[in-house]
């Protein structure tokens, strides 16, 4: 217990002064990129990354908090995964790199043994959705670690209740990082996750839900894992469903995400925050409520339907575009791409 809680209050510390530090690095390299026409630097993942990485390397070192063979390749895998992402935020790689990249990862840390055949490549297949779904989501300042932090919590709490103390350590401290990288990233944001910190974030956090599961069975999991992703999820619907309406291409920027409707209704970037975030909290509350058995697998079609109804009525709120607009933005994208 103390060492939990001196673990995540370390984690948050460093964290915050690493974060700091690791702007004023990405504004003199050009590690930048355009959010709401501002120059946004995208090394505040490699904090996250470092710093989970080096407290849960102290804790299986020293054998206070040891992780486990399977915890540790899934922390293994993860930094790797977090690599590709920083050369991503470097240099532009093309989306199925990621994909690739993704896929290959989660190939690693799937425990086949439980899951089966069959089971582990559904597994790899939910890791790879749910890890390029949270990617998506770092759009608007804080609302990636603030649905990260909330996730991460509950994950933990599942963690906790299949007695896999190491992934529970883990998952906390991670948590505790996010928390210190939103002191920079609230809005307005001083700071971004970047591709490095967002794909750390959502292959953590899915494969730590995979771990938890294996061994269940696979509605039951399906369940919980649709409730922890409803946010992230409901968020890729409302991009893909409104770009392939409007006949553009999915993988060019546009304010079509769930904080960009939010704010066409007249919420703050804070607000919107504040909001989706509750949403979150309410959706893995109801993944941890199922897992734990308290409630029964049905719980979870209220989550998808309830999230289906968010993406149903925000697909009605117009967007303001002009050719413009998308023109200005996409080029200034690439002059601060190429520095």
């Amino acid at each position: 217990m103390l060492y939990g809680i001196a673990a995540a209050t370390a984690a948050l510390l460093l964290t915050a002064v690493l974060t700091a530090l690791l702007r004023g690095v990405a504004l003199r390299a050009g590690i930048v990129d355009r959010r709401m026409q501002r120059r946004m630097p995208l090394l505040g993942g490699l904090a996250v990354v470092t710093v989970t990485c080096l407290v849960a390397w102290v804790g299986e070192s020293t054998r206070i908090a040891p992780l486990g063979n399977g915890v540790a390749r899934l922390l293994v895998a993860a930094a790797t995964l977090a690599a590709l992402g920083l050369v991503a935020d470097v240099w532009r790689l093309r989306a199925r790199v990621l994909v690739a990249g993704t896929a290959v990862a989660a190939a690693c840390v799937v425990p086949y043994e439980e899951t089966g055949v069959a089971g582990g490549l559904l597994g790899i297949v939910w890791i790879v959705v749910a890890s390029l779904a949270f990617k998506g989501l770092d759009h608007v300042d804080g609302l990636a670690g603030t649905v990260g932090v909330v996730t991460a919590f509950g994950a933990g709490a599942c963690a906790a209740a299949e007695v896999l103390d190491g992934l529970a350590a883990l998952l906390s401290v991670f948590a505790a990082a996010l928390t210190g990288f939103l002191m920079h990233n609230w809005p307005p944001a001083r700071i971004g996750l970047g591709s490095c910190g967002a794909l750390f974030t959502g292959f953590l956090l899915a494969s730590s839900l995979v771990l938890a599961r294996a061994g269940y069975g696979l509605s039951a999991s399906a369940a919980v894992t649709a409730c922890f992703g409803a946010v992230a999820g409901a968020d890729a619907l409302l991009v893909l469903f409104a770009r392939l309406l409007a006949r553009r291409p999915l993988l060019r920027r546009g304010p079509d995400h769930l904080a960009h409707r939010l704010r066409r209704i007249g919420l703050t970037t804070a607000g919107s925050v504040v909001l989706l975030g509750a949403g979150s909290f309410s959706t893995v509350l109801v993944g941890v409520l199922v897992h734990t058995g308290w409630t029964g697998e049905e719980a979870a079609l209220w989550v998808a339907g309830g999230a289906l109804l968010v993406v149903g009525v925000l697909l009605r709120i117009p967007v303001q575009r002009s050719r413009g607009t998308e023109t200005v933005q996409v080029s200034s994208q690439l002059r601060v791409r190429n520095g």
